[in-house]
Formats: structure tokens, sequence, C-alpha cells
């Protein structure tokens, strides 16, 4: 049996339409598509030029995917490198093109094309300052208070309320709803089906707002289907404190239920995460708390030896 072709044209393909059955969500899917397929070209500039690294990642447009997949740790971290100076990528940016890349690989490695994934040789970028900005109780329900349009307002409440992510919150429906059980079926990330709870005040907010229509979208768009996420960015780029976005309302959410309830593994399975690894990141400390044992229980602060 003649051995498998190894070009990126034929296992980029091959490798999306795994992840795909994997769950992997459609957002994922496209963006690891663009950064495979960018480095595809890169490999066959590569190619074509006798290993001549291409001055911009404009260069690599007239450029297909026909190089063979191997790659090394240098060739991949000068990729990393034209990219993050032209297109002024953030350190978490970086991280997609990192896991793309090494979820390729590892692929390659399973089906016995590569016997090693060059990503394992590759220096991380670093994410500084993990801990992201939130408000606190008082301060989303004033930023909430000081929106003068009703939608807008249990748009983001209903964020706040139940911790949803804005695609989940864009998908919601009428029916996905039980106001008997005070609970909403939420269809998150790869499709996954979780529930999640809601308090009364808000749900009252939402039965008036869908004025008794029992099915369909909750929050609209202008042009009556469902409301978009770029639509509910806007909402926040033109009402929300500097620096606040839906994803950081989502992120007071986890803090405030943390912060009351010390049950990590609650706010894990009400986030819709995988990994607890993943919602520790969203977890904080009240500062006063963490200021009152210390005074305490140290025992320089209290006085002790």
């Amino acid at each position: 049996m003649a051995p498998p072709k190894r070009t990126f044209s034929i296992w980029i393909p091959r490798y999306l339409s795994s992840i795909e059955t994997k769950n992997y969500s459609e957002n994922t899917i496209e963006a690891y598509g663009r950064v495979l397929k960018l480095f595809a070209r890169y490999k066959t500039y590569l190619l074509e030029h006798d290993g001549a690294i291409p001055e911009n990642g404009a260069a690599l447009a007239d450029y297909g995917m026909g190089a063979d997949v191997d790659a090394d740790a240098y060739e991949i971290s000068d990729f990393f490198t034209i990219i993050r100076n032209e297109r002024h990528l953030s350190p978490a940016s970086l991280h997609q093109y990192d896991s793309a890349i090494s979820s390729f690989y590892r692929h390659l490695i399973a089906q016995n094309i590569v016997d090693a994934n060059p990503m394992d040789r590759v220096e991380r970028p670093k994410i500084k300052d993990r801990e992201l900005k939130y408000l606190r109780h008082k301060e989303v329900m004033n930023f909430i208070a000081s929106l003068e349009n009703p939608r807008d307002a249990l748009l983001i409440r209903t964020i706040y309320a139940t911790g949803m992510r804005v695609s989940e919150l864009c998908g919601l429906r009428a029916e996905h709803i039980n106001f008997n059980e005070q609970t909403i079926r939420v269809r998150g990330k790869g499709g996954k089906i979780r529930i999640v709870f809601c308090d009364p005040d808000t749900l009252a907010m939402i039965r008036d707002h869908l004025d008794e229509k029992i099915e369909g979208p909750i929050f609209l768009g202008n042009r009556g289907a469902a409301i978009s996420p770029r639509t509910v960015q806007h909402i926040f780029n033109l009402h929300a404190p500097a620096g606040i976005t839906p994803h950081k309302i989502r992120h007071s959410y986890a803090s405030e239920l943390y912060k009351r309830s010390h049950n990590l593994r609650v706010v894990q399975e009400n986030l819709g995460h995988n990994s607890i690894q993943t919602t520790e990141i969203y977890i904080h400390t009240d500062l006063d708390e963490r200021r009152k044992a210390y005074q305490n229980y140290f025992p320089l602060a209290s006085g002790g030896e």
C-alpha cells in the first residue's frame, strides 16, 4: 500500500473534520482552520524560496498549501514572530495559534503521519495578568439601572443572573425556560446542554418581555431575528464602563457566586466549563475578606510571635 500523502492541503481538511465530530464549537473550528491554512501557506513559501523567511504575512496570500506537513520548532517560532509583529497579537491570541498547531500535530501523530509534535519544542508566550477586571454586585446593578433601553438592561441582567456566554444568550429561546422550576436550558460550547438557575425577579422581567410569547428567540435584533453577538457587543461599547465586556459580566457572576458559596464545583457546572482549572481564573476572594483573615490569623498582623 502506498504511504498517505503528507501535504497540508490533504491533512488540514481531515483534521477539521475530526474535531467537528468531537463537538468542537463552530467558532473554534473556523479559527483553527484560519491558523492552519496561514501556517500551511507560510510553509509553502519557505519551500519555494529555499527557506527564506517572508517579510510579512501579506506575502503569503498567493501561496497554496502543497507543502509537506513536517515542521520544526524554529519554523514555527519564526511564523509566530511574523504574525505577532504584524497583527499585534496579544499573548492570549497567540495561544489560539499555539493550540491550533499543537492539536493538528497531535492528530498527525495519531494517524502515524509524523513522529513528534514540533510544538513541544516551541517556547510558549506568557500570559500576564490573568486576573480579569470585573464588577462587584452593586456595580453591576448600577450599570444595569443606568440603561434606558429595557431590552438592553434585561439582556445584561440575564447574563449576570445566569452566567451565560454571549453566544448562549443569543441562542436563548422562550421554550428553554421553566418558570416553575426557575431554570433555563442552555446549549453551550460543542452543543452541550446544561441547566442554569435564574432568580425570580429576572424571570418575571423575562416573562413580561415575552408578552405571552411561548416560543422563539427571547432577545430580538433589528430585523426580528435572534440578536447577534455583534449587537450585544455594540451595546456594551456604547454603555458599559471602560474595559467591561459581556465576558466580564459572566466573570462577575462567577466571582460573586464563589465568594458567597465557596463551592468551586457548582460555579464550574453553572459556567459550563469542562475543566475546573478553567473556572479558577474567574475566582476572586474579596479584598476585605482577605484583609480580615490576614489581620485575624497571620501572627505578625495579629500581634503574635
